[in-house]
């Protein structure tokens, strides 16, 4: 006897976002990695510091230090937004400008904090997250118009990190946030303008 009627697919899982997936992925075996070594594994390649240029390390660390985390909750609280807001980028961006938007954004936080601040210890996707927080705003950006969206995110944004800058008494680089924003922006912008 056979069966009328449709029958419903049972759900598959879609490994979308590979960049993303592949992200998160590094940052959280980067992670365990820190964890098993008691954070050696971020000394020698998951974070940027002042280090002699005759090392083949330093420059492996001006983008490794995205993926290190120093423990699980700035892990968790970086990795969140980069799944919620990272998908829907990579499906409007492609992969090959996500990977280069994150490549610049390591690059980029990686020289400032190792050119300007030779004594600090610099580690986490935050300026990542804050690439596609504003990179995330120009979303409905039509006809060479700046959507309000975009100049309310920024001015809140930064607003916030330069408060956070002054009164704050925390280990988080405001700055950072900051150059990861402006990455974002710079990018969100050239690349509208690229497609208009």
């Amino acid at each position: 006897m056979s069966k009328k009627g449709s029958q419903k697919s049972a759900a598959k899982i879609s490994f979308n976002s590979p960049v993303i997936l592949g992200f998160t992925a590094i940052c959280l075996v980067s992670l365990l990695l820190s964890v098993l070594t008691h954070g050696a594994s971020n000394n020698v390649l998951f974070s940027v510091y002042r280090s002699s240029l005759a090392s083949p390390l330093t420059y492996l660390r001006f983008f490794g230090h995205i993926f290190g985390h120093a423990s699980w909750q700035h892990f968790i609280n970086n990795i969140m937004y980069i799944l919620l807001l990272g998908p829907l980028l990579e499906e409007k961006y492609g992969q090959t400008d996500m990977i280069m938007i994150i490549a610049v954004t390591a690059l980029v936080t990686g020289l400032i904090n190792f050119i300007f601040f030779p004594h600090v210890q610099l580690l986490g996707a935050s300026g990542v997250v804050f690439a596609f927080i504003l990179l995330a705003s120009f979303a409905n950006f039509q006809n060479g118009k700046i959507p309000v969206t975009f100049i309310l995110v920024a001015v809140i944004y930064i607003g916030q990190q330069v408060y956070n800058g002054i009164f704050a008494n925390n280990n988080i680089s405001e700055l950072t946030h900051i150059i990861g924003g402006i990455v974002g922006s710079i990018f969100g912008f050239a690349e509208n303008k690229i497609k208009r």
